[in-house]
């Protein structure tokens, strides 16, 4: 068993990030750390503005931390092997603002009293640079600063390629790899994610409808089709992505670096395997409107100094 952390808890999370940006970068300041795990933790419990608790059972808040916690890893990793281009400490704030912020486009306005959030899913990477742009300059982010964390965020979303995306600099485009190599292992290595595979084609099937996308035009027809599809998803879709669109970044998950073990892909392999054992059962669920399962909210775990 892997050692666990709880990724329900922003406090927890935040306290990891905290201990890894004052490990990286001795004597800065991590006050802006804290402000960015408090103000998100607060956006997706309704305490922000005029915006709703977060309304969706898979990206939820603890999807956002899991991405969070999985993106310390990387940069952790990646400057503790000395690898080139050196990160500044800015560099790791602006990180964790974008992997904080890359799901907000799923919050809805106290006025939006139509479904749930999954209807934005095929927009809400715009929406959420367009909450950033508006959030971070309140917390002391340039104007410069609050661009570079949209094209970090839009490097996320379903239909997202990276390879056609225009970035600012290399340093950009390194931290938007590093999201989106976050965003997918951070959900993909859950010990939850083949049990909540039901909800997230919930989402899945609320966007398309919200989109009225007729029945036969979708790309999952049941929970069904969504289970026997994730092993090809991971081999022919993620794995490519992670080794050459997103630079390779999750082999600094590697503990120790470079040959120890992954625990991340190790936990997602295990994930798949159950996946395509399911897909074979016959007494597989197509209900695509499961209720809630408890969810065991543990990641692999980070020192936090």
């Amino acid at each position: 068993m892997l050692p666990r952390i709880d990724t329900k808890s922003a406090p927890a999370i935040a306290a990891i990030a905290r201990g890894t940006f004052r490990r990286m970068y001795p004597g800065a300041d991590s006050t802006l750390i804290d402000v960015l795990f408090r103000d998100t933790e607060a956006m997706f419990k309704g305490r922000y503005l005029d915006y709703l608790t977060i309304d969706m059972d898979s990206h939820d808040l603890e999807h956002t931390l899991q991405a969070a916690l999985c993106i310390i890893k990387v940069l952790d990793g990646r400057h503790t092997a000395g690898a080139a281009p050196f990160l500044t400490s800015r560099h790791f704030e602006l990180a964790m603002a974008a992997v904080l912020l890359h799901d907000s486009g799923y919050l809805k306005l106290r006025s939006d009293y139509e479904g749930t959030g999954a209807k934005y899913t095929f927009v809400h990477v715009l929406r959420s640079c367009a909450f950033a742009a508006s959030y971070l300059p309140t917390v002391g982010f340039r104007g410069d600063e609050a661009e570079a964390v949209a094209g970090i965020i839009r490097c996320t979303g379903p239909r997202s390629d990276i390879t056609h995306l225009h970035f600012t600099s290399e340093i950009e485009h390194l931290l938007g790899s590093a999201l989106a190599t976050a965003d997918y292992l951070g959900q993909m290595a859950a010990s939850d994610y083949v049990d909540e595979l039901p909800i997230l084609f919930a989402e899945f099937d609320e966007s398309e409808d919200f989109l009225r996308t007729p029945a036969e035009k979708r790309f999952f027809k049941s929970v069904g089709d969504l289970i026997r599809k994730t092993p090809g998803f991971w081999e022919k879709v993620v794995l490519p992505k992670l080794n050459i669109d997103f630079q390779g970044l999750y082999r600094f998950l590697a503990d120790p670096y470079p040959d120890g073990p992954n625990a991340y892909i190790l936990a997602v392999e295990e994930n798949i395997a159950r996946a395509r054992a399911l897909a074979t059962a016959p007494e597989i669920s197509l209900d695509p409107f499961p209720k809630k399962k408890a969810k065991d909210s543990r990641s692999p775990s980070l020192p936090t100094a």
